[in-house]
């Protein structure tokens, strides 16, 4: 009987650890509840603002690549994490390039003093360098533009490898270039406040589809693109050996070099609408940048358009109107109020409406003004006829951001995108003008009386065709890309940090879902469920930077 007594009294304590254990875990469960509804209370409760601030084309490695403490370029920061992939040639054997490919037609913009030829920029290792030494040109000369489009943006992270953004560029060597970000203000509101460094574009590619995505997390419709009577140029993709398709532009192989040694890549047809079905979903979609039905847009207003408040609908690169839901929508429901402030709009609006074209900028000129940078007049709520009164309550100039701070009547939701000059876009603008500019901005908004309950969410909306050595995690067809640099700001941040939770340009809205209690767009949704399909963490939305 003895041996009987000692397996009962065992079983009974196995038990008796059991219960306790299940108790301390409903226990702890019970206190991360409280503990998460205590942090909603306080968000919904000192946190009235939110600042988002939207600037252009810079990868995190790219200007942030040297913090310390940040997980940035391999062999140059210590706390970089990974190895550092070379680059690869395109050609069937990806063999490991002996050199880095010339920078074709030169590394500097036009007018730009000290100049850099192409063939200046021959002969530099396959690793990344450091444009400020390499050339000796500081943060205000203005690089020529790089590449930064939706398939050509896949084919460079190479599934993660990171290894072929020197093969698929036409800008070549350049995209491995980076910067000393300790030169930039920035880089000390980041040191004061908190920097993400696993943050992610929420799609591949550019300007036009990132700022899409940022307010309706998809890509725009395009309902017959093929034929249709605007003719709109659609992509021509490799086919997956079934119905569908891979990620890779298909080459022109009798015009394209065989090696990125011997120039750029020449695609059969790299458009801007995505071949028909590409996203399973039975419809084309716009990738690439398109020009919106309302102006301003670069498509001027047809001779019989006597309002002139239209773009030319039959030009092939004019999207037609959008009516997809998008983060607007969600903050009228809930009756938020909010605003996009543009840099330039009224004087480009002024001289469309006139039925002229803004004129483009010379690089570094004032305004220079992108007409797809405003992603709310592609959509028919804002039609400046049925939609007028949405238009004046919510789509605003640049200048009026900092008088409205002072006043204290910002939107509870506000976005601010700089005029080109001043948004550090390669090609048109230097990384300094819009660097001294934005943390110009952010002054203003700390003097302000609402920063006491403000978040401010720098961030850029993609990394430009700029090399980054981190692979995006693997969500759906539409992203994420490249990572970017972010920077949350407010009273309440984690001061002096740097949060490495994973996040995408969508987690804005999903900050703003859980502190203004909207419902997320199809979208959001969508991303973090394939995701999580796809063995990575859902977003996150930006909380982890904040404490209470």
């Amino acid at each position: 009987m003895r041996p009987h007594t000692t397996r009962s009294k065992t079983r009974s304590s196995l038990t008796l650890r059991l219960l306790l254990t299940a108790l301390m875990s409903a226990v702890g469960a019970c206190s991360g509840s409280a503990q998460e509804e205590d942090f909603d209370t306080a968000l919904q409760e000192k946190i009235q603002n939110v600042v988002v601030i939207y600037a252009e084309n810079r990868s995190f490695d790219n200007v942030y690549g040297t913090f310390p403490g940040a997980n940035g370029i391999p062999g140059v920061n210590a706390s970089a994490k990974g190895t550092l992939s070379v680059q690869t040639d395109r050609d069937a054997s990806n063999a490991t390039l002996s050199k880095l490919p010339l920078t074709w037609g030169g590394l500097t913009a036009a007018g730009q003093s000290p100049s850099v030829t192409q063939a200046q920029t021959d002969n530099l290792a396959n690793s990344p360098f450091l444009i400020d030494t390499q050339y000796n040109l500081g943060l205000g000369v203005i690089t020529r533009d790089l590449y930064h489009r939706f398939f050509e943006n896949q084919m460079q992270i190479n599934g993660g490898k990171n290894d072929k953004f020197a093969a698929w560029a036409d800008a070549g060597g350049l995209t491995m270039g980076y910067y000393d970000g300790s030169k930039m203000a920035l880089w000390n509101v980041a040191k004061n406040n908190v920097l993400a460094d696993n943050f992610f574009q929420a799609a591949f590619g550019g300007s036009f589809l990132n700022h899409q995505y940022l307010v309706c997390a998809c890509a725009p419709d395009y309902a017959i693109a093929d034929p249709a009577p605007a003719t709109p140029t659609v992509s021509i993709v490799d086919s997956d050996g079934g119905t569908g398709f891979t990620h890779n532009l298909s080459i022109d192989t009798a015009h394209s070099a065989a090696s990125s040694l011997d120039g750029p890549p020449i695609y059969k047809l790299s458009g801007n609408i995505a071949p028909k079905n590409y996203f399973g979903d039975g419809t084309f979609r716009a990738i690439n940048t398109m020009q919106p039905p309302y102006q301003p847009s670069f498509n001027a207003p047809t001779s019989t358009d006597a309002t002139h408040l239209f773009a030319d609908s039959m030009k092939a690169t004019t999207l037609p109107p959008q009516t997809q839901a998008t983060i607007a929508d969600k903050l009228d429901e809930r009756g938020v109020t909010w605003a996009w402030y543009a840099g330039a709009w009224d004087d480009t609006l002024a001289i469309s409406t006139g039925n002229r074209v803004y004129p483009t900028s010379t690089p570094g000129a004032a305004p220079n003004f992108q007409f797809h940078h405003q992603p709310f007049n592609y959509y028919a709520k804002f039609d400046p006829q049925t939609g007028a009164a949405a238009r004046t309550a919510h789509l605003k100039d640049g200048s009026k951001l900092l008088a409205d701070a002072s006043a204290g009547t910002l939107p509870q939701v506000v976005f601010y995108k700089p005029e080109g000059d001043l948004n550090q876009h390669a090609g048109y603008a230097s990384v300094s003008a819009g660097d001294q500019h934005l943390a110009d901005v952010v002054s203003a908004l700390q003097a302000s009386k609402q920063y006491a309950g403000m978040v401010i969410v720098i961030t850029y909306d993609e990394n430009g065709g700029w090399w980054d050595h981190v692979a995006p995690p693997k969500g759906d067809l539409l992203g994420p890309g490249s990572r970017i640099p972010a920077i949350i700001i407010s009273p309440f941040a984690k001061k002096g940090t740097i949060d490495h939770t994973q996040y995408d340009t969508a987690s804005i809205q999903r900050f703003l879902n859980r502190r203004f209690g909207l419902s997320p767009l199809a979208g959001i949704t969508a991303r973090d469920n394939a995701l999580k399909a796809n063995g990575a963490a859902a977003m996150g939305d930006l909380t982890a930077a904040l404490q209470f």
